[in-house]
This record gives C-alpha cells, sequence and structure tokens, in this order.
C-alpha cells in the first residue's frame, strides 16, 4: 500500500506520541552500555576482518571457487555489510540513548538490516538443502554456475521481501524505545500481516528446512556407519577364520570417508546451531512486540530490545571463529594475511605425515561424496 508523506506523517504520529500512555523507560546503567558498545565495536572488527578474509580467499585462489565456497563468500559477505551499515548505528545509539540520524534514516536501516540478514539465511538454507541432496540423496547437483544463480535469485528476493519496510509497509518506529528501528505495536492487519510474512521468512521456514535437512543426514550417516562397521567386521571375521587364528584381538576399524563427511557436515551444522541461537530470541521478541501492547510499552522493553539486537549481531561474528577453528585452510589463510610482526610462532617447513597404525584396517565407502 503506498503511501504519500502525509498520509505516513498522520499514520506514525498517533502511534509515537503515545507518551501519556506509556510509563517511563528503564535505561540501561551507563558502565553496561558503555560495556556492550565496546563489545560491538570488538564484533565490528571481528565480523568485517574475518569475514574479508573468507571472501579475499575465494577472490584471489581461482581453486578455492567452488559451489560450497561461493556459498560461503557471499555469506561473508552479507555479515560484513551488516557490520558495516547496521552495527556502528546501534553502537552509537547504546552509548547516547537517542538515535541521532533521523527518521528517514531510520527506515533505510532497518531495510538493510532486514535485506543482509535475509540473504544470510537464504545462504543457509541453500547449503542445508545441498548437503542434504549430497548425503541423503547422493545426488551433487550444485556447480559453480548453478551457485551463482542460486545467489543472484537469494539477493533478488532477499531485497523484495525487505524494501516494503522502508516505503511503510510496516510501522517502524524511531528509536526511543530501542538502540535501533524495530518492529513496533501496531493494530493494522496489514501491517502485522507483512510482519508476520518478514518473520517467516527469515525464521520459521528456513529453521524448519534446515532442521529437517540435519536431521535426515544425521541418520543417514548413522545408518551408513553402522552399515559400514558391520560390513568391515564380517571381511575381519571371515579372513581371520579362513587363518585359524580365532584368538587373536580384532583390530579396530576406522571408516576414513564418513569420518571426512562427518567432520565436514559438522562444521555447516554448527552454523545452523549458532543461527538458531541468535535468531530464535529476535524472533520471539518481534512477534511479541507486533502483537503484545503490554510488552511494547513495558519500562523494561528498551533493555530487553538491546540485548535481543546484540545477540542477533553475534551472527556475523560467530560464522568466522567457526570457520577459523574447523577449517585448516582458513587458519592458514589468516597466517598468510596476517603481518609478519605479528606472527609469534615460526612457520614450520616440510610435509606433515598422516601416522597410519599397523592394527587399523581402513574402509572407504563405495561412493566418495565430498562435503
Amino acid at each position: 500500500m503506498a503511501c504519500n508523506n502525509t498520509l505516513m506523517d498522520s499514520y506514525i504520529a498517533p502511534l509515537l506520541n503515545v507518551t501519556d500512555l506509556e510509563p517511563i523507560l528503564t535505561p540501561m546503567p551507563t558502565p553496561l552500555r558503555i560495556l556492550l558498545a565496546m563489545i560491538m565495536v570488538v564484533m565490528i572488527g571481528i565480523g568485517f576482518l574475518g569475514n574479508a578474509i573468507v571472501c579475499l580467499i575465494v577472490y584471489q585462489k581461482p581453486a578455492m571457487r567452488s559451489a560450497i565456497n561461493l556459498l560461503l563468500a557471499t555469506l561473508a559477505f552479507s555479515d560484513i555489510m551488516l557490520s558495516l551499515f547496521c552495527m556502528p548505528f546501534t553502537a552509537v545509539t547504546i552509548i547516547t540513548v537517542d538515535w541521532h540520524f533521523g527518521a528517514h534514516f531510520c527506515r533505510i536501516s532497518a531495510m538493510l538490516y532486514w535485506f543482509f540478514v535475509l540473504e544470510g539465511v537464504a545462504i543457509l538454507l541453500i547449503i542445508s538443502v545441498d548437503r542434504f541432496l549430497i548425503i541423503v540423496q547422493r545426488q551433487d547437483k550444485l556447480n559453480p554456475h548453478r551457485a551463482k544463480i542460486m545467489i543472484a535469485i537469494s539477493w533478488s528476493l532477499s531485497f523484495c521481501i525487505s524494501f516494503p519496510s522502508v516505503v511503510g509497509w510496516s510501522f517502524v518506529e524511531v528509536p526511543a524505545r530501542a538502540p535501533q528501528c524495530v518492529l513496533g505495536y501496531t493494530d493494522f492487519p496489514a501491517d502485522r500481516a507483512y510482519a508476520v510474512m518478514l518473520l517467516v521468512a527469515i525464521f520459521f521456514v528456513p529453521f524448519s528446512v534446515m532442521l529437517y535437512s540435519y536431521l535426515c543426514i544425521l541418520n543417514t550417516v548413522r545408518r551408513n556407519a553402522v552399515r559400514i562397521h558391520n560390513h568391515a567386521e564380517s571381511v575381519c571375521l571371515s579372513q581371520v577364520s579362513k587363518l585359524g587364528l580365532m584368538g587373536l584381538q580384532r583390530p579396530h576399524q576406522m571408516n576414513v570417508d564418513m569420518s571426512f563427511k562427518t567432520r565436514a557436515f559438522t562444521t555447516i551444522f554448527i552454523l545452523f546451531i549458532g543461527f538458531s541461537f541468535c535468531w530464535l530470541p529476535h524472533t520471539v521478541f518481534s512477534l511479541l512486540s507486533v502483537f503484545s501492547r503490554t510488552f511494547y510499552y513495558s519500562p523494561s522493553f528498551y533493555i530487553t530490545s538491546t540485548c535481543i539486537l546484540w545477540l542477533s549481531y553475534l551472527k556475523s561474528v560467530f560464522n568466522p571463529v567457526i570457520y577459523c577453528w574447523r577449517i585448516k585452510k582458513f587458519r592458514e589463510a589468516c597466517m598468510e594475511f596476517m603481518p609478519k610482526t605479528f606472527k609469534i610462532l615460526p612457520k614450520v617447513h616440510g610435509r606433515t605425515r598422516r601416522r597410519i597404525r599397523p592394527s587399523t584396517i581402513y574402509v572407504c565407502g563405495e561412493h566418495q561424496s565430498a562435503v
């Protein structure tokens, strides 16, 4: 529903001028506000540098431009944009307890916030479906060309879903009640419908699809591990019985392919857990803000919104930390980009040799599929 400025002003003014009905907001203690702002500055630095390294790795090394790496680079880019165009204004507002950037930029910042968050969620959704097809269906459908098409489609859909908030299709309040423009309480059915659609697109649909995909993947990995273990055990017993060495201890079995797939899948699954942990509270908070007048006009709303927004921004920092922890190539790339003066430990030259235990039987699955 398109509205001109006069209509929008008459629409928003009654909702903003309710100081006679709402209680005095409870401000956060000054030391806590300063601490949260300082943590957000650190989060901005980590989110920008960590995700920038991911993008540089994919950009500078053509061999790294696989489908999954292109998706991870896009996820990193969306987190960079979130760190640069949204987090600094929230940090300033947390310290000053006032929005200094105008009502129009309030709506723009809200649109950018939803835009970059939607894009990051869309990439996680694509990755989860791709892992499901590879591990469960044994179908490797996603190549770099198709990944680029999916990325373009995800950017377009994210923009279409988030853009209505900047033209007034939902009530977004200029912060006095929160350190950032958030969805506010409204009685208009159209605004409530848009808010529900936005939250369904950001959390409920992606969470449901990813949860189903990962449960199927976990079940498939478990069944394959049991089947391979039983197969290796039967082969071992048949060989030992032929040699007449039943008294010897059966060697330990290890499946190289399943171990590799499980570890790579675990990294993606940790990203899903981080997404759920950071966005479930924000989704509940947004629904309560739109539908519950008592919650929205409660004195503790500012403190609650500050903590919830801080937690939602934590996801942009969470991803590069997980990459550094779980992915060896990412750690090595971090060391390459790090200035030599900060490299404390000397680089050890030479090839690392893997230990091969004589008592271990290494079994590889028939279908070798990368994860």
